[in-house]
């Protein structure tokens, strides 16, 4: 196996993937090689319509050896330390790899443990979280066994992947006892780190009619710290206007807790992250991609520290700017390409109903389709289902979309 390539990527999930199949494309006598431990691809955007029992988890692992691109190098391995000034990577295995353009897209860590008793009680006790193939499923169960009382459904205070995913969960759920005759028997609580509902007016007005139609009660500015199972519990603070921490807790009869998130710990405690957030990113020019500090390395996606939310659809945008000026770094050349800022996220608000979310760095919206955005439809609920994740599967993987 070779052990210098012209460009290795650490990170084999969707931008890793579609970054190394877009440069083939490009250029197919590069040397890429790929650093990924996983033997399994999981397509997530799904899992919260596995929530809501309008899709099969089975469909959404597919084996990782089946989307590496044809010519790239896989590294069945995982990065333990990067050593920037010498052009390398250090696995786990001990082997060493040296690089001229480093990619680097492992995505973000799931921080179960810092929320106390959440791991020991995650898919059980009417505790579920659709961050987790293993417990998507659950949740399904549990809302459609609700019979009523008291339903919470939680948002950390760190950025997450897919930002409107905490709610979306909230609003099918809903929607589910509305029609089983169930919400008039049911309080749902809202517990979000965040200020708002969402970040962009246009779309934050849609959703807080949702929040009246289904009167949840929202509560903002909040940091849940703990979850007792066996007790049905939930305990979060906040502080006050002098700073003082205050401390609640709500008693439940179901829970969906979101995890806080941050770098995966081998970047956070590297030379790569950015020293001035303590969740550990990777510091970029957002606009390029490149790295602050080191001209031939290049991030993007869930793990950058780029202002914009954390989901698929950015990535399919920035990552054909960020292979522009790898190309360019590779052939000693410029490149002009810039990001503006552009994520999406599909809010389902009820069954048969999405809005799709797209904006920029400003919160502008920016609508593909030649209506308002603004409106829940029925055709973007089957963009949802249906085309998306064929579109992900058999285009954006392989660098074609």
């Amino acid at each position: 196996m070779a052990t210098k390539f012209d460009v290795l990527i650490v990170g084999g999930g969707n931008a890793g993937l579609s970054v190394a199949a877009q440069l083939l494309r490009k250029e197919s006598n590069l040397v890429i090689g790929i650093i990924e431990p996983s033997e399994k691809h999981y397509y997530q955007p799904a899992w919260t319509l596995v929530g809501a029992g309008q899709f099969d988890i089975r469909a959404t692992e597919k084996p990782e050896r089946d989307f590496m691109p044809e010519g790239a190098i896989w590294i069945k391995d995982a990065v333990a330390s990067f050593q920037p000034e010498a052009s390398q990577v250090t696995c786990k295995s001990g082997d060493t790899y040296a690089y001229e353009s480093l990619v680097v897209v492992p995505g973000l860590q799931l921080d179960w443990g810092k929320i106390k008793g959440f791991k020991e009680t995650l898919g059980s006790h009417q505790v579920s979280s659709n961050y987790s193939f293993a417990t998507a499923p659950y949740t399904w169960e549990l809302i459609k066994n609700f019979k009523g009382g008291v339903a919470v459904f939680t948002n950390p205070t760190t950025p997450v992947k897919c930002g409107g995913a905490p709610h979306k969960i909230m609003y099918l759920a809903c929607d589910y006892w509305r029609k089983n005759g169930v919400l008039d028997k049911t309080e749902v609580h809202y517990v979000s780190g965040a200020g708002a509902i969402f970040a962009v007016k246009d779309f934050a007005i849609t959703l807080e009619g949702l929040l009246k139609r289904y009167r949840i009660k929202t509560h903002y500015l909040k940091n849940v710290t703990e979850v007792d199972g066996p007790n049905h519990t939930l305990y979060f603070e906040s502080k006050d206007t002098d700073g003082n921490v205050v401390k609640e807790s709500i008693s439940f009869d179901m829970a969906h807790i979101v995890p806080p998130q941050s770098a995966p710990d081998f970047i956070k405690n590297s030379p790569l992250a950015d020293p001035a957030q303590p969740l550990g990113w990777v510091e970029v020019n957002k606009l390029t991609f490149r790295h602050a500090r080191f001209e031939n390395i290049f991030a993007c996606g869930d793990v950058s520290n780029a202002p914009t939310s954390k989901t698929g659809a950015a990535i399919r945008k920035q990552a054909p700017v960020m292979v522009e000026h790898i190309l360019a770094h590779l052939h000693h050349t410029q490149s002009e390409a810039q990001y503006d800022g552009y994520t999406a996220c599909p809010i389902p608000t009820e069954y048969g109903k999405l809005m799709l979310a797209e904006f920029d760095y400003t919160n502008k919206p920016k609508m593909t389709f030649p209506f308002n955005q603004t409106v829940p439809r029925w055709s973007m609920w089957l963009l949802k289902k249906y085309l998306l994740p064929w579109l992900y599967w058999n285009r954006i993987l392989s660098g074609k979309a």
